[in-house]
């Protein structure tokens, strides 16, 4: 088996949706700040960061899309939200999706886990494939 790739499907749909929305209604709502009969006076200085907090909640946001799995006949790199590992099949024990969790891991020595947030129980078909394609990796490897 070559090599494989995968992300997670709906919540990139999600996030990317998500941070369109709030770069408009930041936008929207920094546009809106000079005009309030409250007698607070905003500046555009005011104005513009409220478009600029929206922007850097979006990227915030966007930050759910960042999940990847990659994996050849070597080893396995999982890229988290913040975190970036690569891993030889050698070290790695199980791939796994326990009952009830939201992503499949990765079962280290010593009772370690790595969760692989690429591969999430709501993309369903998605997440079993990449399950069994990881599997068929760590079992080639390790014969």
């Amino acid at each position: 088996m070559s090599a494989v790739e995968f992300r997670p499907r709906k919540i990139r749909t999600v996030a990317v949706v998500s941070a369109v929305f709030l770069v408009v209604v930041f936008t929207i709502v920094g546009l809106l700040l000079g005009d309030t009969p409250t007698g607070v006076i905003f500046r555009t200085s005011d104005q513009v960061a409220m478009i600029i907090l929206g922007v850097l909640l979006a990227c915030g946001v966007l930050l759910l899309t960042r999940p990847r799995v990659r994996a050849d006949e070597s080893g396995v790199e999982v890229r988290n939200v913040v975190t970036a590992h690569r891993f030889e099949w050698s070290e790695v024990l199980h791939v796994s999706f326990p009952d009830g969790a939201s992503w499949a891991r990765l079962e280290l020595p010593d009772d370690e886990y790595v969760s692989i947030m690429a591969v999430q129980a709501v993309d369903r078909e998605h997440a079993v494939a990449a399950v069994r394609a990881l599997r068929e990796l760590h079992k080639a490897a390790t014969r």
